[in-house]
């Protein structure tokens, strides 16, 4: 029996119809005969790709999909592949595919969607994520950067921010981000600040679109313990965002954003890969290639992780069926806790496996990667790199806080500041 069979809460995933299976099929082989990998430009097959409805086959018709079941992607990706067709380097525009757009399409106005989707598939336009700042990190929601409306000419100016005109004037925001990935490289981030004081901290933010070439945002590096800069800090000053830029509401930032945190939660944890790939796909190797260096303390510690490896690979499977029928729930904060906390103990274990050399690390130049890779790289740096995996994308203390409030249903933590206004709480 399987695990769908088995739980009589697990959603119900059945197989895409024949006839939406043989639309999806003919649409790959229309597009291969009108658009030759062989001579068709990168970018040219791209566009042609979200054209033709299979960029996203689960998105709305225009939008790079066919409104078809998710679980057909992968039967496009095969067959592209075979066919030698480029994709669009999907680790280096990730933040765009499983953060901002899963958030464009649930809340963007039409415009936004036409505007910004096609160019963040095909990677013409890298984004990145301004949310976390130095003083509201695991406490998100407590964050200071401000957004202050500033009507349209000829609109009521005792208005409150949003009303009238629902699209009227812009926003003037100030404030700082930080530990934001690709901002050197992006032109669009998604940016949360901070509306009404007023309010408790949950309530007063709104949720925009900001374009990281305007005056006033400013990105520094931040240099890791890797020696890299693949981190910056966003100073935005005086930084004039549209009203047509908003997502949501005014005030609804926070809704919003969880869509997308939930979304960053599955994306960083919820891969799925093939049976030994990965970081324990690395630790096998070294254990196969240094024999010298074997002990059975080392052999049981790398069988344990070698299982815990496979269930959280098979967990992620069971997450992407979920996502194919419905939006990721807190269930991804699960497998990125997972996928943190095995990436620091299997790369320690490479380290041990592998003795001195597992020591050697020569590369301290002063880097801005495009994205990070794991398994390119030797395993001192796999060591460091991991270090950050319980930070990023939410850290560990605070998923599991997630888990036992929203997955196991145990009572909340006691929250003093919950309801008292932001502009009070102590900082």
């Amino acid at each position: 029996m399987s695990a769908a069979e088995a739980s009589p809460d697990a959603p119900h995933v059945t197989s895409p119809e024949p006839v939406v299976v043989a639309e999806v099929r003919r649409g790959v082989r229309q597009l291969l005969a009108t658009h030759d990998p062989a001579t068709t430009a990168r970018i040219d097959f791209l566009r042609a790709q979200f054209d033709a409805g299979l960029a996203w086959v689960h998105y709305p018709v225009g939008l790079g999909g066919l409104g078809a079941p998710r679980a057909l992607q992968s039967l496009v990706t095969a067959e592209l592949a075979a066919a030698g067709a480029p994709d669009n380097d999907p680790r280096r525009i990730g933040i765009g595919l499983g953060m901002a757009a899963p958030t464009i399409l649930r809340y963007g106005t039409e415009e936004q969607k036409h505007r910004l989707l096609r160019p963040l598939w095909t990677g013409e336009e890298v984004w990145c994520q301004l949310f976390s700042e130095p003083g509201a990190g695991s406490d998100l929601a407590a964050l200071g950067t401000r957004a202050v409306h500033v009507p349209a000419r000829g609109t009521d100016q005792g208005a409150p921010a949003g009303a009238g005109d629902a699209r009227a004037g812009e926003w003037l925001v100030d404030g700082q981000k930080v530990w934001t990935s690709q901002a050197h490289l992006a032109r669009w981030a998604i940016l949360i600040a901070r509306t009404d004081p007023d309010l408790p901290k949950h309530r007063g933010i709104t949720y925009f679109i900001c374009d990281m070439t305007d005056p006033g945002v400013e990105v520094r590096p931040l240099r890791q313990l890797t020696g890299e800069a693949e981190f910056n800090e966003v100073f935005l000053t005086g930084v004039r965002i549209p009203d047509d830029r908003r997502l949501g509401d005014v005030g609804e930032g926070w809704r919003v954003a969880r869509t997308t945190l939930m979304n960053e939660r599955v994306a960083i944890g919820g891969g799925s890969v093939p049976r030994e790939h990965g970081m324990i796909g690395v630790a096998a190797r070294a254990w196969r290639d240094h024999p010298e260096l074997r002990t059975h303390d080392l052999h049981q510690r790398l069988l344990r992780l070698w299982v815990e490896a496979e269930a959280a690979r098979y967990a992620g499977q069971r997450l992407g069926q979920q996502l194919a029928v419905g939006q990721p729930g807190p269930e991804g904060s699960a497998m990125k806790l997972a996928f943190a906390r095995l990436n620091q103990e299997i790369s320690g274990l490479e380290v041990e496996l592998m003795g001195e050399a597992g020591l050697a690390y020569d590369d301290w130049t002063m880097r801005r990667p495009d994205l990070v890779d794991f398994t390119a790289r030797e395993a001192g740096y796999r060591y460091l790199r991991a270090r950050g995996n319980s930070i990023e994308g939410g850290t560990s203390e605070i998923l599991l806080n997630i888990i036992a409030e929203r997955v196991l249903g145990l009572p909340p933590e006691p929250r003093a500041d919950k309801d008292a206004a932001w502009k009070d709480l102590p900082r």
